[in-house]
């Protein structure tokens, strides 16, 4: 590890100690510069160039508390506050400033994640904390900001004192000042849901088009007709590529962007509790990061790693049970509808532990039973699969959803048809493992209450992952999915796991961070719109190549890819949605949507009829020593290139939009003086995702580090190549060069 920290430095910034004088921060590489100063109101106010160009116009920043009790008592023999006459004013956390100690730093190290897109990462960059006093209310404040080579990070740290110790927020005011009407991909602005189509658009546009974009789901609370969702990725005219998130979002809550679109100004807004508050907080304490990534080239959006550098280091002092899981699941016949999670169809009301399944009928439909997951069990252990996922093995799923319902699940109790044990032991005896699931129905007090038995259940039967699930309005009532409140739950479940050796993959839950660094057995999330609405109706054809800069700059996602039967009345006749996509793209996405958790997510019998196609999802690594981002384009193509963990063989994707996209490869990556075989699976010369989904081509041919190639994503396709290293000439015999 390398480290360097250097405390008093004129080459990171000229700055007067003297009054409220400007101060300029530069990256380490001297692209990026931010200013510092306060205007007339004692405000704080910054601003962003990258390469002289406007990133952020000068922004405010600060926050809004919320105004005490003026009836409250102060302690508990119930005296009455003397301050009453200066509540108002204490809720100001944004003006009235002075500037008192300004510190500078730069620091410097290289870290190495438990698992990711490359096998280290550096953390580099410069710092300027400024300390605010506000005298009117004796009260100070640190801002932070820490500029990398390809952003900015800022965040509040509120340390302990006298006049702040326990405080409400009503508004974080931190302000992102645009310098144009840029293009936009975003999502609408909700405290309950990310599972929305992306709109692009320019931000004058955003109004006008937000009811369109508002889709129905199982909850919702929109907030705003101009607020959007983070990361939000967007591009300006003259060529810079913006990102703004959060990163190391711990006991707060979620961030969205609200936008003034009279002077595109966008401005933090919070998601509140049920009683409408932002945040109860206690000194000392900070905000998480806010997050600027920018650039002229948009694969360095994919490549930056802000967010995990603004995370803190590994936690978990043993991670060796850790490993990045390659699974199928019993979930796409259901997903389509072909099969149930429920039991039975004869009960309208269950209550657990009163309920006798054994006095109903089966409705024949229920897939979590023993025969069938046994045959998913078979076909993993025939293709080198690590688990295997049963959603609806639990009792409980006649009366789950919609109900509002505390006690809905006991995360233990099986239906009649799921023999807990026997599957164990039949998994282990082929050296596979099963996957929990515990959905919650957003009925979190009743996931708590029943958490560590949940976990001892896991432990005393094999399982060492669960994909957890939050559909629904949440319990307690009147909170939201991404409030301060449920965000600390969602970390209390990852934290509680870890003592039991138990890696996480939550969904529904708020987008991430981040802290997967700090907490690597989170290894997965959905939190965004994944590859089950293709089977509701199908989600947009440029989704996947804007989710990698958006919704992964946060962390990695559980996509679920890998459909071959496009059409889902294959599956059930009632079911008329198509998966927007050809077959060669859903392989592409094992390499372009990065995550240490990768589902081939269709039935095995599908898989059967392609097993050709197959071969490249048995081969693709799920954990890498380093990742290339070779062409990229929101909204248009992504192609990426990454090198197995301690191996020298890669694998390429290509995802395209509905316009496709021809790429012209080299392959200067690769190791001089050395051959590989490459596998190309590509979309056949008439393959187009609506009218021809399944027409690919496979070859094989030889590659140096010299060779060229071109190829061709069709309209909603891709391409995927397996590259491995020649370590015998026996290998590459008969093979033309490509």
């Amino acid at each position: 590890m390398k480290r360097k920290k250097n405390l008093s430095l004129v080459f990171l910034l000229c700055i007067s100690f003297i009054g409220n004088a400007q101060q300029k921060l530069t990256s380490p590489d001297g692209n990026l510069e931010m200013t510092f100063r306060l205007n007339q109101e004692g405000a704080p106010v910054y601003e962003l160039t990258y390469k002289q160009k406007e990133v952020i116009k000068p922004s405010t920043l600060g926050l809004e508390l919320k105004k005490e009790d003026a009836d409250a008592a102060v302690d508990f023999e119930f005296k009455q506050r003397k301050d009453v006459t200066t509540l108002d004013k204490k809720t100001n956390l944004y003006n009235g400033f002075e500037i008192g100690e300004v510190s500078t730093s730069s620091f410097d190290e290289t870290w190495k994640p438990v698992w990711g897109e490359e096998k280290e990462i550096r953390d580099h960059y410069n710092e300027l904390a400024v300390t605010l006093n506000q005298p009117a209310n004796d009260r100070h404040i640190v801002i932070r900001f820490r500029l990398f080579n390809d952003g900015l990070g800022f965040r509040y740290e509120f340390p302990q004192q006298k006049e702040l110790n326990y405080f409400v927020i009503k508004e974080e005011h931190s302000q992102f000042g645009m310098a144009g009407d840029h293009t936009a991909f975003w999502i609408p602005g909700d405290y309950d849901t990310q599972e929305y189509d992306y709109t692009t658009s320019r931000l004058s546009e955003i109004r006008g088009l937000m009811k369109k974009a508002i889709t129905p789901n199982s909850s919702q609370t929109p907030f705003s007709p101009t607020g959007v969702q983070t990361a939000l990725m967007m591009k300006t005219d003259d060529g810079l590529y913006i990102n703004l998130h959060e990163a190391a979002l711990v006991d707060y809550a979620c961030m969205h962007l609200n936008l003034d679109d009279k002077n595109m100004v966008f401005e933090s807004w919070l998601t509140p509790d049920a009683r409408g508050d932002k945040g109860y907080l206690q000194t000392p304490c900070n905000s998480p990061w806010r997050t600027v990534i920018v650039s002229d080239d948009a694969r360095d959006i994919l490549a930056s790693r802000i967010t995990l550098n603004l995370n803190e280091p590994c936690k978990l002092e043993d991670v060796s049970w850790i490993k990045p899981v390659k699974y199928i699941g019993v979930w796409w016949d259901m997903i389509t509808n072909k099969g149930t999670w429920a039991y039975t169809d004869e009960l309208s009301s269950v209550k657990l532990g009163v309920t006798d399944y054994s006095k109903t009928k089966p409705n024949g439909r229920h897939s979590a039973n023993t025969a069938n997951v046994k045959r998913y069990i078979d076909f993993a252990a025939q293709n080198g699969f690590d688990q295997v996922l049963v959603e609806g093995w639990n009792e409980g799923w006649e009366d789950w959803f919609g109900k509002s319902k505390d006690y809905v699940f006991d995360f233990v109790t099986p239906y009649p048809d799921f023999n807990v044990k026997e599957l164990q032991s039949y998994a282990a005896g082929k050296g596979v493992r099963l996957m929990m699931h515990h959905e919650t129905s957003a009925s979190v007090r009743n996931y708590e209450r029943h958490m560590d038995k949940a976990y001892q259940f896991m432990v005393d039967n094999g399982y060492n992952s669960v994909k957890s699930g939050y559909v629904g309005d949440i319990i307690p009532r009147g909170e939201y999915h991404y409030g301060q409140w449920m965000n600390n739950h969602y970390l209390f479940a990852v934290k509680k796991a870890a003592g039991y050796k138990i890696m996480v993959n939550a969904h529904e839950a708020v987008r991430p961070t981040g802290l997967c660094r700090t907490y690597p057995n989170l290894i997965g999330n959905e939190s965004a719109r994944g590859t089950e609405y293709e089977s509701f109706g199908g989600n947009n054809v440029d989704h996947t190549t804007i989710l990698p800069f958006t919704r992964l700059v946060g962390g990695p996602m559980d996509y679920t890819p890998g459909i071959f039967e496009t059409h889902c009345n294959k599956m059930n006749p009632n079911n008329n949605s198509q998966v927007r996509s050809t077959l060669v793209r859903q392989l592409a996405l094992y390499v372009t949507m990065y995550s240490p958790l990768q589902m081939a997510a269709d039935i095995p019998e599908n898989y059967e009829r392609f097993m050709d196609a197959f071969q490249f999802i048995k081969d693709v690594a799920i954990d890498w020593d380093e990742s290339l981002y070779l062409e990229a384009e929101p909204g248009d193509y992504i192609t990426i290139a990454r090198r197995a963990k301690g191996s020298n063989d890669w694998f390429i994707g290509c995802t395209a939009d509905e316009n496709g996209h021809t790429s012209k490869l080299t392959f200067d990556f690769l190791q001089p003086g050395k051959q590989y075989v490459a596998t190309v699976y590509a979309d056949a010369k008439d393959a187009d995702w609506k009218n021809n989904p399944q027409a690919y081509t496979i070859s094989k041919g030889v590659l140096t580090n010299k060779s060229k190639l071109t190829l061709r994503a069709a309209s909603g396709g891709g391409y995927a190549i397996s590259i491995k290293e020649v370590k015998d000439k026996s290998e590459a015999k008969g093979l033309k060069r490509l």
